[in-house]
């Protein structure tokens, strides 16, 4: 395991937890609904590759929940500041699901200092006719079963002994996520007008088996981002970073290198 470090950075007076480690060009990670939960092997085979900063945005994790904070926008906005205080600079962005609707907000509005983006399974888009999963109206075992392909990470999911404390997180990880996309569910309505501003190399992750944003929605993003390339991962669900590591990394590794 690479070493790594849990930083509290200050941006416009609001503090943020973020993990960070390894060497390399930097890479800023932008997680989805459910938060960072450690240095998890995602992370630590990232850090391998780049320098991997890996923050918990504003509302989740143990980062201030500013007042400030009403929409995607707002975080958009925020990440924007973070990018230009941290003085980071040809950056490798990547969101997933929730992050990665977020990266794309912040990359339609100013991408002078992003060397590439990647979007993972990622929210923001409505496709008529291909209705998306609604993580807020299943049960914990239904969240947990279409999440993954493979039932049995499910069930390890489901088995996990969660102490108070990250009971407590998750819970506030949830709200957040509701007052960012409840309504409308996960997407925003006129982000696809914009979509055709990212001029910078794109690559676009799915699970061909995603219950949460069937492929069609990736399919939606290739469309819409000039030049993107899309890669669908076989027998995999909405987590290809957690469910199908090899071959996540793997098109992290064409793609990146592809850029320099």
């Amino acid at each position: 395991m690479a070493e790594h470090k849990t930083k509290t950075l200050i941006i416009n007076n609001c503090n943020i937890e973020s993990l960070q480690g390894g060497l390399g060009e930097t890479m800023l990670f932008l997680h989805g609904a459910g938060g960072i939960k450690g240095w998890m092997p995602y992370l630590d085979a990232l850090s391998d590759r780049f320098n991997l900063i890996a923050p918990s945005h504003p509302g989740y994790g143990n980062s201030d929940n500013p007042d400030w904070l009403d929409n995607m926008a707002d975080l958009a906005y925020f990440y924007l500041d973070f990018i230009e205080q941290q003085k980071l600079d040809q950056i490798h962005l990547i969101g997933h699901s929730l992050g990665g609707w977020l990266a794309s907000e912040i990359a339609i509005r100013n991408a002078e200092r992003i060397k590439t983006l990647t979007l993972v399974a990622s929210a923001g888009l409505r496709v008529i006719g291909e209705p998306m999963g609604d993580l807020f109206m299943w049960s914990k075992e239904e969240r947990a079963h279409n999440l993954f392909y493979d039932s049995k990470l499910a069930e390890q999911r489901l088995s996990e002994n969660l102490s108070v404390e990250d009971e407590d997180m998750q819970l506030r990880n949830f709200f957040t996520t509701g007052k960012l996309s409840w309504n409308p569910r996960f997407h925003n309505p006129h982000l696809d007008k914009w979509l055709h501003r990212i001029k910078i190399p794109t690559m676009i992750i799915w699970g061909d088996s995603d219950k949460i944003f069937p492929p069609a929605y990736g399919e939606a993003y290739k469309t819409a981002i000039p030049g993107s390339h899309l890669l669908i991962i076989p027998n995999c669900g909405h987590l290809p970073h957690q469910e199908k590591l090899a071959e996540f990394l793997a098109g992290i590794d064409t793609f990146t290198n592809g850029a320099k």
